[in-house]
């Protein structure tokens, strides 16, 4: 076969990957050829848009080092995470709502008994957090690994410190106690925008987008025969809410960061400063409920 025109080029890849012994594969790679093809004959790229296509993508893999995911960002302003996660943790109603990973996250955080304050060095106003795990029917789930991320006052991650050997911050895990329950200190997140000194941020700028997300504290919990919960609880009343860069927010994710005044905080310690309390109660789906509903 030779001689393709605009027309004909599709059938032919069509032709030359029907040989494939993985189904799977041979399932996402015609959908991938019909519809790239199609993108292609709607907006009729001239060959420079074309070059300067391949170089935005060139650019975006240059971008990738350990710490930052050039490409996970461009999943994530694009929708294309959140699609996925919609596809895959469509149970609204049943548990608690699932939302994006972002780019920040690191495996295998350090451990710390409940109650510990793990803002490290970070300066900012102090955060009480607590919450519990269970079933979806309200079971406590004792065990529970429920590891938290979130950025500083100035809405940077520990990851992103430009000081040598800095460390790990506002970052850790812990395991939720014989009634379901955890709870931790730390310093209030901010808004921040996501890393826009790359291709993405030309991106975003071409666009006319802004690069914001709303404050935020990560969560992702795990327990023995439930889906693992990826999470956020978003700062009531934030500006980003309605225009959240990466697509991230729901409803049922919102929650006040309660003003407290200095005094005998709830799991006892004494504050001689004002802090803000954040309370949210888990809910995870057991695993072969998860399966049947994704199937």
């Amino acid at each position: 076969m030779r001689n393709f025109d605009q027309f004909t080029i599709t059938q032919a890849v069509f032709t030359r990957i029907a040989n494939g012994q993985d189904r799977r594969v041979h399932e996402i790679s015609s959908a991938l050829v019909r519809h790239l093809h199609d993108f292609i004959r709607e907006v009729r790229p001239t060959q420079e848009e074309w070059t300067e296509g391949i170089a935005f993508l060139t650019d975006v893999g240059h971008m990738c080092t350990q710490t930052r995911q050039e490409f996970i960002l461009l999943s994530d302003t694009l929708g294309v995470s959140m699609l996925v996660d919609a596809i895959n943790h469509d149970h609204k109603g049943v548990a608690t709502e699932s939302t994006v990973l972002g780019p920040f996250y690191v495996e295998s955080p350090p451990e710390f008994a409940c109650g510990a304050d793990i803002s490290g060095d970070l300066a900012g106003a102090p955060i009480f957090v607590s919450g519990s795990v269970a079933t979806a029917d309200g079971a406590a789930l004792a065990g529970a690994i429920v590891d938290v991320w979130h950025s500083d006052e100035d809405g940077y991650y520990d990851v992103q410190s430009t000081v040598p050997d800095a460390g790990l911050a506002a970052r850790a895990r812990f395991r939720t106690d014989a009634a379901g329950r955890f709870h931790f200190w730390s310093i209030k997140p901010a808004a921040y925008p996501i890393p826009h000194d790359g291709p993405v941020g030309k991106m975003l700028e071409a666009q006319g987008r802004h690069p914001w997300r709303p404050a935020h504290v990560h969560f992702m919990i795990e327990a023995p025969g439930h889906e693992r919960l990826v999470t956020h609880v978003f700062v009531a009343g934030d500006q980003y809410l309605d225009s959240d860069a990466v697509f991230g927010v729901k409803d049922s994710l919102i929650r006040e960061f309660t003003p407290c005044a200095a005094g005998t905080a709830p799991d006892g310690r004494q504050m001689d400063r004002d802090y803000c309390h954040l309370h949210y109660d888990f809910r995870l789906l057991p695993a072969a409920q998860a399966a049947s509903q994704a199937a």
